[in-house]
């Protein structure tokens, strides 16, 4: 799960940005959160949260038997197709369902209540888990069917990711996010220690198809604690968007969201080259250091380790330092790591650099995750963690295609130091894209547009809508004014403008006239939904630059009577 939070919505009188009408808008977020008073932030205080605590220890039971699913799918996989093509294919079958399907997904979790949504995710894998262990145990599985029913299971994970990160900030306060992400990462690691180890156990006295049922089982522990927790229901007097027309709002945001976008291109700057240690592991073990699969468990064991140390070390230091600072440092901590994994050829000091590998990757990746979730207004959440996820596996996948083929040519060690310059060239490549400012705005809906008035019904899918806002300023602060309309044009083309002009009249140099356009009357009024309070702040920026005692002059027009699909 992943952190962040919302407050509740309020409504406010007045128009301070000018773009609504005389009438009060009446809808307001029901979406409120209660929150256990825990004692000061700490690695554990998150678990103080009932909802949260169910959920983590849940989902810890149901990684245990996802991480016996991939031990079990790979060892069948070697009795029924021997090759190492489609041993590699159960890996792929696992992961691509993310590039297919996380953005659909992310929609969907944000257009539908996402516990139901969760549920019905859950239900879907425990039945593919169920059917997979059945047909396994009756002897009638071959490989075609242990990839379908592998890739299966993957659509179901894919589906259920952004939902699953999407809901933590409605149990956590803002300033428990680093510890709830260091916790599902204790919990991620606790269950890679135990799932393969159990699925050894009992693959060797049962067989691969009592693994199977036991993943089926584990899903139900999610499911009970789903169906136990009393979520609030959003109320909204508008239809729910519909996928296609939501995908494109993801689209949009993420294009128009500076914050967004930097956590993204610091995430794939770091993902691609730390990927070779991920990828060049096994190769390390059996070729650079001589050993067995005894030291790789050991390896990964100790990556678990330091992963747990990070995320309990984590939020003491998040309190000292910048997500920036900890996000390069981590990084350099990590190239350090790399380089020692491939020059040591030592048993004891790869140990020691896989343990550094585990504090340096927690810490990269909880500070991206913390970073995009405090990016993110309610209403595209999920859509938002949809990108994160998809630069994620994305990076992962093509580093670890891109430094396989880097050792091929000039051999492990090389790959890797080269791999470890490219991080720390990343740094500095990505540097001014800041991902810890934004930690300070208020993305709780603000509710203060006013409903515009309308002279007679038509119907709201009608459009495309044009929004006119003129404002008078006094010419010797017109450069000014330019500079905070930019922000509002960011706004604007965020939550659901396709065009933003602002215009001067030649004739009258204090006469400005911000226009933007919205495919529909619909989509206008989901701009009224989206506005923020700290978007809210930026429209009193530019309404101060307004001369007079009445608000900025609003016109709304609508194009001819056919409309348009709502989007």
């Amino acid at each position: 799960m992943d952190a962040g939070y919302v407050m509740p919505g309020q409504n406010l009188p007045g128009d301070s940005n000018g773009v609504g009408g005389a009438a009060s808008w009446q809808m307001q977020s029901k979406m409120s959160i209660n929150i256990t008073k825990v004692p000061a932030t700490g690695p554990w205080s998150p678990l103080y949260h009932p909802v949260f605590r169910m959920l983590w220890v849940a989902s810890i039971f149901s990684n245990i038997g996802s991480w016996m699913h991939e031990v079990g799918a790979g060892w069948l996989m070697t009795s029924l197709a021997p090759s190492p093509l489609m041993v590699a294919l159960v890996q792929a079958a696992t992961t691509s369902p993310v590039f297919l399907l996380a953005l659909p997904a992310g929609a969907l979790a944000d257009i539908v209540d996402r516990r139901r949504y969760l549920i019905a995710t859950q239900v879907w894998m425990m039945i593919v888990a169920a059917m997979l262990g059945v047909l396994t145990l009756t002897g009638l599985t071959t490989a075609p069917l242990l990839l379908a029913f592998t890739f299966a299971l993957g659509m179901g994970t894919a589906m259920m990711m952004p939902a699953w990160g999407a809901v933590t900030p409605e149990l956590v306060p803002r300033a428990e996010l680093h510890a709830a992400i260091g916790l599902n990462t204790i919990g991620m690691n606790v269950s890679r220690a135990i799932g393969p180890a159990l699925a050894g156990l009992i693959i060797a006295t049962a067989g691969p198809g009592v693994v199977f049922i036991l993943n089926a089982i584990s899903f139900l522990a999610v499911i009970a604690a789903l169906k136990s927790w009393q979520r609030p229901a959003r109320e909204s007097e508008l239809p729910a968007e519909r996928l296609f027309g939501a995908v494109r709002a993801g689209l949009r945001y993420a294009r128009h969201s500076p914050e967004l976008r930097a956590v993204l291109t610091r995430g794939v700057a770091f993902f691609v080259f730390a990927s070779a240690s991920w990828a060049l592991l096994p190769l390390i073990v059996r070729q650079e250091l001589n050993s067995g699969p005894g030291t790789y468990g050991l390896f990964l064991a100790c990556l678990g380790i330091g992963a747990i140390g990070g995320a309990l070390l984590l939020p003491r230091v998040h309190g000292r330092v910048s997500r920036d600072r900890i996000v390069a440092g981590a990084t350099v901590l990590y190239t350090l790591a790399m380089l020692a994994l491939a020059h040591s050829g030592n048993v004891y000091a790869a140990g020691a650099a896989m343990l550094v590998t585990g504090v340096a990757w927690l810490s990269v990746v909880s500070s991206l995750m913390t970073a995009t979730q405090t990016a993110l207004p309610g209403w595209v959440r999920a859509r938002g963690l949809a990108f994160f996820w998809v630069a994620f596996t994305g990076g992962m996948a093509a580093g670890s295609a891109l430094w396989g083929q880097v050792a091929s040519w000039i051999g492990i060690p090389e790959a890797l130091t080269v791999a470890a310059a490219g991080a720390l060239a990343g740094i500095a490549a990505t540097w001014r894209y800041l991902i810890g400012l934004h930690d300070v705005a208020d993305l709780s809906p603000s509710m203060h547009w006013a409903t515009p008035m309308v002279a007679e019904y038509f119907e709201m899918d009608r459009g495309p809508v044009m929004v006119t806002v003129e404002y008078r300023i006094d010419p010797a602060r017109a450069q000014e004014f330019s500079q905070i309309m930019h922000s509002i044009r960011r706004v604007r083309r965020r939550d659901g403008a396709f065009m933003w002009e602002l215009f001067n009249d030649i004739e009258d140099p204090g006469r400005f006239v911000e226009c933007f356009m919205v495919e529909s009357w619909l989509e206008h009024l989901r701009q009224h939904e989206r506005v923020t309070v700290a978007d809210r702040d930026v429209s009193e920026q530019a309404r101060a630059f307004h001369l007079g005692s009445e608000p900025p002059k609003v016109t709304h027009l609508v194009a001819g009577n056919k409309g348009r699909p709502s989007a």
